[in-house]
């Protein structure tokens, strides 16, 4: 089954992937078919085979498309009644879309949609390009192999998942390859390794890393740095648990959301508690803990806490996918008219802490206003009027932030519209990192009250906020495009302080204990080693400055300055260059 693709490029390589279904039961005939969709920059297809598809196998796979390709093959829609359709693929012999189709059934389903190439047909909604001399096969690439379980439930068959990109142009394949080339020399798990910033281990266990004291630093400056911004807006730090009953997360619904994922505990009793998959419903019950007035409200939360869901071993990689997630979190409770100013003051925390990183720049990010399909307003939960005025005041914001947005239909949350920000990397690749959410459904289900100015009880409105989101999934990003070179307020080490021979240790020590003095952290490089030695190693990790100080240096009061980005810079004084740091991190 594939879903409904609507622009260009996502056509052709939706119907690539047919190409390759057909390649694939070329070569084995015995193939069970699974799902193909469109993924950025291509495709996959699922597939179960007699004799395992190996790597060595993908280039004769491509081969095969390409000559398909080149065949000009046109695709065929017919529209079959549904147990028509089930009666083919069972005589196909084709199990996995004879459970599609009975899935389709059970949601009521009459009739179902087949596209047909040649001699092969496949249960797909499309649409389709209406014939392959409209696939350009010099922009075709399948790149690699993995194992992927049917319906993503680990106790259902493992199928072999076939990667592949195509695009319009062969230069654009080119430029794409290159791109995997610089992705792999600032793969966040080499460099992580490299900069000594984060671990795992075996005895630990998948998924949960373990952060050396640079890794350490460098997350505790992310969350002061957030912490310190929020801070301004009336935030306060608050504390929770890592378990609690589930009761809890049966009233907030997300038992049901998050069943399978939950790490369930068991203590000296028959209650049954859980590890928290995420912080709010705890929130919830502090608001809940006293009774609150309009006057009172808003009340804001922050914590970075961990959380914890039971993500699939298969699914796991580096810090992007964990188990154990730090969480920059935030909740504000507020009436309906405060809904703007809170937002605005989270908007504010969000410009500032990416400005910071210099990724809050002109072509580089966009706001995604996050709103209901209109064809499906009654999966929303929650007062339409409240909804409305929600969505009107997000764009509203969007609008004077003077943010490049757009209203995207269909994704809000079941219990609010939302703010996602988008930004674009180094490698051009998109990442939802930031967002505002309103809910207006898990104060109702935990009876959340205020008393309004008419002594009438009211439900809260409920704003979730991240800046970071989840600390691993952020530095995995982070570390990727700045390959490591971190601006100097983030750096783990800013400074590092190296005297030409053990002479001028004394001085050196003495510029370290200035700089440490000025709030930098700062480091001293004695080691045996040469000069030239100690300054690569420095320029390996990313070190923003290195200091040279010798007999002139001493005589002057002076460091020799070279910096990762704009090699030899001269000397100048210690104060100078404490003020050029500082002035470099405002």
């Amino acid at each position: 089954m594939c879903s409904n693709q609507t622009n260009e490029i996502d056509v052709k390589r939706h119907s690539t992937a047919h190409v390759l279904a057909m390649a694939v039961l070329d070569l084995h005939p015995d193939a069970k078919l699974g799902i193909g969709p469109v993924i950025d920059d291509g495709f996959y297809y699922d597939f179960e085979t007699k004799e395992p598809i190996t790597e060595d196998e993908l280039k004769k796979i491509e081969k095969k498309m390409k000559k398909l390709i080149s065949q000009n093959i046109d695709f065929e829609k017919t529209e079959l009644d549904i147990d028509e359709a089930k009666e083919k693929f069972e005589n196909e012999n084709q199990k996995y879309k004879v459970e599609l189709i009975d899935d389709l059934k059970s949601e009521g389903e009459e009739t179902i949609s087949i596209y047909t190439s040649k001699d092969f047909s496949d249960l797909c909604r499309g649409p389709h390009v209406k014939n392959t001399k409209e696939i350009n096969a010099k922009a075709l690439k399948i790149t690699r192999l993995a194992g992927a379980y049917w319906k993503s439930d680990e106790d259902r068959e493992q199928l072999t998942r076939i990667y592949g990109v195509i695009f319009e142009t062969k230069e654009e394949l080119d430029e794409y390859n290159q791109r995997l080339i610089e992705a792999k020399k600032r793969d966040h798990r080499k460099i992580g390794k490299e900069l000594d910033l984060f671990t795992f281990s075996d005895l630990v266990g998948a998924g949960l890393p373990l952060f050396t004291p640079k890794g350490t630093l460098l997350r505790d400056t992310i969350v002061d740095k957030i912490q310190t911004l929020q801070a301004k807006h009336g935030y306060e730090k608050v504390t929770i648990p890592h378990i609690t009953k589930k009761e809890l997360y049966e009233t907030s619904g997300h038992w049901e959301k998050f069943g399978d994922e939950l790490f369930k505990v068991k203590g000296q009793t028959d209650q049954e508690f859980v590890m928290k998959p995420m912080n709010c419903p705890h929130h919830t019950q502090i608001y809940a803990s006293t009774q609150r007035s309009y006057r009172d409200l808003p009340v804001r939360y922050m914590e970075t806490t961990m959380v914890y869901r039971d993500e699939q071993a298969g699914e796991l990689l580096g810090l992007s996918r964990v188990r154990a997630i730090s969480q920059d979190d935030g909740h504000v409770f507020c009436t309906p008219q405060q809904i703007e100013s809170e937002v605005q003051n989270i908007v504010s925390v969000i410009r500032e802490f990416y400005t910071s990183l210099d990724m809050f720049t002109e072509g580089n990010y966009w706001v995604s206003v996050s709103v209901r399909d209109p064809k499906e307003v009654d999966k929303c939960l929650g007062n339409p009027k409240d909804w409305d005025l929600a969505e009107k005041t997000l764009e509203e914001i969007a609008k004077k932030e003077g943010f490049n947005y757009k209203i995207v239909e269909g994704e809000a949350a079941f219990y609010g519209p939302k703010l996602d920000f988008m930004f674009t990397d180094a490698l051009g690749r998109e990442w939802q990192l930031a967002t505002a959410q309103l809910d207006f459904v898990m104060p109702e289900r935990f009876g959340l009250e205020y008393t309004d100015e008419n002594g009438d009880k009211q439900t809260p409105v409920m704003i979730h906020r991240a800046i970071a989101g989840s600390l691993e999934r952020f530095l995995s990003v982070i570390i990727e495009h700045f390959a490591g070179a971190f601006p100097l307020w983030l750096s783990p080490v800013q400074a590092v302080v190296i005297p030409v021979s053990d002479k001028f240790d004394d001085y050196g020590k003495n510029v370290v204990e200035k700089l440490q003095q000025a709030g930098f952290r700062a480091e001293l490089d004695n080691d045996s080693e040469t000069l030239g030695k100690r300054i690569r190693v420095a320029q390996k990790v990313k070190t923003p400055y290195m200091l040279i100080v010798g007999e002139k240096e001493i005589t002057d009061n002076t460091v020799a300055v070279r910096s990762r980005d704009n090699g030899d810079e001269g000397v100048i004084s210690i104060d100078e260059m404490i003020a050029k740091m500082q002035e470099e991190i405002i």
